[in-house]
């Protein structure tokens, strides 16, 4: 509060001194105006009749005029000031009063708190010693009931224990009771067991005695039937057993002659029979289907832009779908050549669709057949699914689903593979439930015969006749080995050593076998049998040649003096060679080289 008092104050002496300054300033200002004035003013009224003197005198009155009221208006501001200053006064004084009654009611105010936080901290002082007191009773009231519930508690676990113990050494009392009875019968026991023994003892030496007098007497008895039959015992045992041998041996060759007699009379008949019923239950088609690709055109004009300018679009096409391109003379039709059926099919979609736009030009090409690719892939995919659903079978590799679907387009002699797979797996199926096979080993033959033919979707991919190269990827996607050895044996590579594996020989060979499955022209057939014995006859020491299977086995008889072991492999070897690098067949053919040696005498 004396802080503001001290401000107001310098304000107001500022103030006052401002006003006199400015009254001191206005004072000389018109001292000097007068000064001027006082001069001209005799002057002006020997002057008067002049009219730009009397102009000049008028602007200076109004001049003078005009200070006068700025001095006027001066001495109003300064009796304001004047007035703001007294007032300013009667502030300060009022606000010094008020100060310090301010500073009497603070003291006041201080010095009321002082007494009333001494008199506060009395009562709580005495409070506090209250509470104590209070809180001491109850924690002693506390202490003492916890200690009494405590004593109980303890007294009580006392007598329980107590009590147990009781309990226990009644226990203890029984058992030492019923020890001792126990012990008790085990003593008249071992009594009773000691006089067992002894009985025993005694009865062991009288049967001893009388196991020594048997002896004897079974010996003289042998001694005295040796005696009369002239033999001993020995010689009498053998005798008895080879007798007795010799009656079953011939006992057992009459069984074996008779049960083959019976085999051979039925065996040939049921197996025919299983076989003839198990075709029957297939109604496959009767048609074959040709290795050639021909897409028929609307008109021969379209052979021209399929060439497109300087054979630009068929150059195209050719690179891109790695498909031969035949454009002939036959009206309204082009022939598609190809190694690879999925290739040639997809070229044969590829050139389809460009017909059927009329755009034919690099750029087209390519982007359909990238959609043919896409679409060849789907049909492959879907028609290995279908086959499955028709076959029954679940739980195949993906890959093998692939490759599977390829065989869509593959033929052999004509006979689509993926048809003959399907009726291999039926055939397999019906031999197996004729001859009572469970359902277990069921799956297995039709899944054997199923997937037997599965290398021919990678036999121009993969060195290795088809039946190696589909073993190998059924046992690579994990299937059983029964499987596994009915691919690799169905052509006899491997041995058959499973019902399985010969159930696929014979499903295959009967599917291969009937009317209309497979053809190829007999002058082809009639001219690569004949080419392959040529080949092998002129070798030097051939002595005779055979084409067997169809033309997929030769077997070569030659002369022992002029090739011996290591010539018979030469020639095996230089035979096959030669047949592959002169003829085109399906699958691979057998080269088989016998050389044997006879020895003949006379006797006289």
């Amino acid at each position: 509060m004396a802080g503001v008092v001290w401000a107001l104050m310098g304000v107001v002496a500022a103030l006052a001194v401002t006003v006199a300054a400015a009254l001191a300033w206005f004072s000389r200002s018109i001292q000097r105006l007068e000064a001027r004035l006082g001069a001209p003013r005799a002057a002006a009224d020997a002057a008067r009749v002049d009219p730009v003197h009397q102009h000049e005198q008028e602007r200076h009155e109004r001049t003078l005029a005009g200070l006068r009221a700025e001095v006027d208006q001066a001495n109003a501001t300064v009796e304001q000031t004047r007035a703001s200053l007294s007032a300013a006064r009667t502030d300060v004084a009022t606000a010094q009063a008020e100060a310090n009654a301010a500073r009497a009611e603070a003291r006041r105010v201080l010095d009321a708190a002082q007494a009333e936080a001494e008199a506060l901290l009395e009562r709580t002082h005495r409070q506090a010693e209250q509470d104590a007191e209070q809180d001491a009773e109850q924690l002693k009231a506390a202490a003492r009931r916890s200690g009494e519930r405590e004593i109980a508690l303890l007294t009580a676990a006392a007598r329980e224990h107590a009590a147990e113990i009781q309990r226990r050494q009644r226990r203890l009392d029984e058992r030492e009771r019923r020890l001792a009875e126990e012990a008790d019968r085990l003593a008249e026991r071992e009594k009773q067991i000691r006089a067992v023994e002894a009985e025993l003892a005694a009865q062991g030496t009288a049967l001893a005695e009388q196991q020594a007098a048997l002896v004897e007497a079974e010996e003289l008895r042998l001694k005295e039937l040796e005696r009369i039959a002239g033999l001993t015992a020995e010689a009498a045992r053998a005798e008895l057993v080879a007798a007795i041998e010799t009656q079953a041996k011939r006992e057992a060759a009459v069984l074996v002659r008779d049960l083959e007699a019976e085999a051979r009379r039925t065996g040939e008949q049921r197996a025919r029979h299983i076989v003839v019923d198990a075709i029957q239950r297939v109604a496959s088609e009767q048609t074959a289907e040709s290795v050639v690709s021909v897409l028929h055109l609307p008109s021969d004009e379209m052979k021209g832009r399929i060439i497109g300018r300087e054979g630009r679009n068929i150059r195209a096409f050719e690179s891109v779908t790695g498909v031969n391109l035949v454009v002939d003379d036959t009206p309204e039709a082009v022939l598609l050549s190809c190694f690879d059926p999925v290739r040639r099919e997809v070229g044969r979609v590829t050139l389809e669709k460009l017909v059927a736009d009329g755009r034919i030009h690099p750029h087209r090409i390519e982007e359909v057949f990238q959609a043919a690719q896409r679409e060849v892939a789907g049909l492959c995919q879907r028609a290995a699914e279908d086959a499955l659903v028709e076959v029954g079978i679940t739980e195949l590799h993906p890959e093998l689903v692939t490759l599977l679907g390829r065989l869509r387009f593959r033929t052999s002699y004509g006979q689509n593979v993926l048809r003959h797979l399907i009726e291999s797996a039926h055939i397999a199926a019906g031999m197996a439930a004729e001859l009572g096979l469970g359902s277990q080993q069921t799956a297995l033959v039709k899944r054997g015969a199923f997937l037997h033919d599965i290398g021919k979707a990678l036999t121009h991919e993969m060195e290795g006749s088809h039946a190696k190269v589909g073993a190998d990827l059924a046992r690579r996607y994990g299937e059983p080995p029964e499987v596994v050895h009915a691919i690799e044996a169905h052509h006899n590579e491997v041995t058959p050593q499973t019902i399985e594996a010969v159930l696929t020989q014979a499903a295959d060979a009967c599917s291969g076998g009937r009317p209309g499955a497979r053809r190829e022209g007999l002058e082809s057939y009639v001219k690569r049998l004949q080419r392959i014995e040529e080949i092998a006859a002129g070798k030097p020491g051939v002595d005779k040649v055979f084409a067997m299977q169809a033309g997929r086995e030769v077997r070569v008889m030659v002369s022992p003096d002029h090739v011996d072991d290591i010539g018979a492999a030469v020639l095996a070897r230089d035979v096959a060679k030669q047949v592959e690098e002169e003829l085109t067949y399906p699958g691979q053919i057998r080269v088989t080289v016998i050389r044997e040696v006879r020895a003949t005498e006379i006797a006289r």
